[in-house]
């Protein structure tokens, strides 16, 4: 694997462990509390609906280096039982790669009963057929799961990863920094150095449990843990620093993460000389309505798949299965290695 490739491979590891580290139990924390108490307390569960603003800014140094920005935005809001939710998301992408220019924009909206996406600024309704064998792939996948209703083996993998992760334990130098304000919402602010080696050991726990394992390959296959054993080898000494703030609400849900990692191979060479990545994510509007409507004057989705040059025939036997060619994943690994250029 080379080295740009396990740096990414790590960075992706960092950030889910970052993610994972503001997940604790049930307790309540207030301003005036330990750090300790109020990570303990803090949690992602409970979320309905939501605002979501992600960015990551990815600087490589060195031979193969680069610099990528990339963020997800856009409200969602839950619609309960086995229901797809609503959502208004758009993601971009931008920078260069090993010397080749990184450039996306897309988007999703679903409202009931429809779909649309974005690429490039221009919509496309997703028409009957394609939604209908789109539904059909995820409740598949959710079946497949073990999940019942499309929400058991969710809920069953949010209650192992809660039971393996509590930030405290490898989350060092803890601080409280009293109150933030997150998009008109006061939460405590918690800063600290995070133990990236053991929170990595963590995601990897909660990945083979039973009641993640299947939930997860559902929506893509995973690193092998081979790969993963490498890159955490590689990198365990070279981490400089890996510092995050995570900001708590009252009702111990989380608002925000920002997250500094600074990262130096200590094997010399040619390569990659030094990853700094940047996280940041805040969720406003929390449990709010969210205001989600369908784009006006979406073209169809058959001319998104004339630019793009693929066979929606071919793309719907992969949504069921079929076929002995390259899988639905693939497809999409070669439809972002186009913007590649």
């Amino acid at each position: 694997m080379s080295r740009l490739r396990t740096l990414l491979l790590f960075a992706a590891l960092a950030g889910l462990a970052i993610v994972f580290a503001a997940c604790g139990g049930s307790d309540s924390g207030s301003s005036d509390e330990s750090p300790e108490a109020v990570l303990k307390g803090s949690t992602f569960e409970g979320i309905e609906s939501a605002d979501l603003d992600l960015s990551v800014n990815v600087d490589v140094s060195g031979d193969e280096g680069g610099n990528v920005d990339a963020s997800v935005s856009g409200p969602f809001q839950s619609k309960g039982g086995d229901q797809l939710p609503e959502l208004d998301l758009n993601a971009e992408a931008k920078g260069s790669v090993g010397g080749k220019d990184v450039d996306f924009d897309g988007g999703i909206v679903l409202v009931p009963n429809k779909a649309y996406v974005s690429y490039e600024g221009e919509d496309y309704e997703v028409d009957p057929t394609t939604f209908s064998f789109v539904q059909s792939a995820i409740e598949e996948a959710q079946q497949k799961s073990g999940a019942e209703g499309g929400t058991e083996g969710a809920t069953k993998c949010q209650e192992e990863a809660a039971g393996k992760f509590s930030a405290e334990d490898f989350v060092d130098n803890l601080t409280n920094e009293g109150s933030a304000d997150v998009g008109g919402t006061e939460t405590t602010k918690v800063s600290g150095d995070l133990d990236i080696s053991g929170a990595i050991d963590a995601v990897l726990e909660v990945a083979e449990s039973e009641a993640c394992r299947a939930q997860l390959a559902a929506a893509g296959p995973l690193p092998a843990k081979s790969e993963i054993e490498d890159a955490k080898s590689e990198v365990n000494d070279a981490v400089k620093s890996a510092h995050v703030d995570i900001d708590v609400g009252d009702d111990n849900i989380v608002r925000g993460i920002d997250a500094q990692l600074a990262i130096e191979p200590k094997n010399g060479g040619s390569g990659p000389k030094s990853v700094e990545i940047d996280l940041d994510l805040k969720l406003t509007d929390v449990n709010e309505e969210q205001k989600i409507s369908a784009p006006e004057n979406a073209k169809p989705l058959s001319k998104l798949f004339l630019k793009l040059g693929v066979n929606p025939i071919e793309l719907l036997g992969l949504l069921q299965g079929e076929g002995g060619g390259e899988s639905l994943g693939e497809l999409f690994e070669g439809l972002g290695a186009s913007q590649l250029r």
